[in-house]
C-alpha cells in the first residue's frame, strides 16, 4: 500500500515512522526546508520537500498510485485542499484528515473527506472518562462553563517558536495544560520553549478562542 502523508509535524512525523517500521510504502511531504531535513536525517528518503497544496508537487510525489492521502498539517484549509485535490484531480480512493477547529469536521465530512480525526474532540472523550477513584471529569461543565479545548501546532513560521511560555501574554483566563513534543504530554512549566511540532492544548474561554490562536499564529 501506497500512503503519502502531508505535514510533517507531531502527527506526521509519528505516523510516517511507524508506517514505514510496518513495511507499508510511504512518502511524507512537508514544505519546511529546515523540518524536512531533521526528518530526512532519520528516516531518509520517506521524507519529500514540497507544498501538498500544489498539483506540480502532488504529481511528482505520486499523488495518481496513491491508496491513500492522509494530511495533517496544522491548518484545515490546507489539510481541506489536499484532500480534495487527492479525490478530484488524482481519484485517491481513501483521504484522510485532521481537524484542528472541530467545528470544521462536519464540512470536512459533507464535502467527502472519507475520515476526519479531531484530537480536540479526542481529548473531549477521554475527559469525559473515568479517572482514578472513580470520579468523572465533568465536561459538561467545561461546555456550560463556554470553554474551549484547543488544540495548536508550532509552525515554522509560528511567533512563538524559540520562546518560553512564562513570556505569552494569553487572553485573560486562559490556561496551557500541556505541551506534547516527540510522542510525550509534558506539563507547561513556564521556562519550556516552544519548538517546531510542538503541539499545545490550552483551555479557553469560546469567546476568546481566537485571540489565543493569533497569538501562535504563523505570520
Amino acid at each position: 500500500m501506497y500512503i503519502i502523508i502531508v505535514g510533517g509535524g507531531n502527527v506526521g512525523y509519528y505516523l510516517a515512522k511507524t508506517l514505514a517500521a510496518a513495511k507499508h510504502e510511504v512518502l511524507l511531504l512537508e514544505k519546511d526546508r529546515a523540518r524536512c531535513r531533521t526528518i530526512a536525517e532519520e528516516l531518509g528518503e520517506v521524507v519529500m520537500q514540497g507544498d501538498g497544496c500544489e498539483v506540480a508537487q502532488q504529481v511528482e510525489a505520486g499523488f495518481g498510485r496513491a491508496d491513500a492521502v492522509v494530511a495533517v498539517t496544522g491548518s484545515d484549509d490546507d489539510n481541506l485542499v489536499v484532500c480534495q485535490m487527492a479525490k478530484m484531480e488524482h481519484d485517491v480512493p481513501r483521504t484522510i484528515s485532521r481537524v484542528n477547529d472541530p467545528r470544521n469536521q462536519k464540512l470536512f465530512e459533507k464535502l467527502g473527506i472519507n475520515a476526519t480525526v479531531s484530537s480536540t474532540k479526542i481529548i473531549y472523550n477521554l475527559l469525559e472518562q473515568e479517572v482514578g477513584g472513580g470520579e468523572v471529569i465533568p465536561l459538561a461543565a467545561l461546555k456550560q462553563g463556554n470553554i474551549e479545548i484547543v488544540d495548536i501546532e508550532i509552525g515554522s513560521k509560528s511567533p512563538v517558536l524559540g520562546r518560553e511560555i512564562l513570556t505569552l501574554e494569553l487572553p485573560p483566563d486562559a490556561l496551557i495544560i500541556s505541551v506534547i513534543r516527540d510522542g510525550h504530554a509534558h506539563l507547561p512549566a513556564g521556562a519550556r520553549q516552544f519548538v517546531l511540532g510542538d503541539s499545545v492544548i490550552a483551555l479557553v474561554n469560546a469567546d476568546r478562542e481566537h485571540m489565543l490562536r493569533d497569538i501562535f499564529a504563523e505570520g
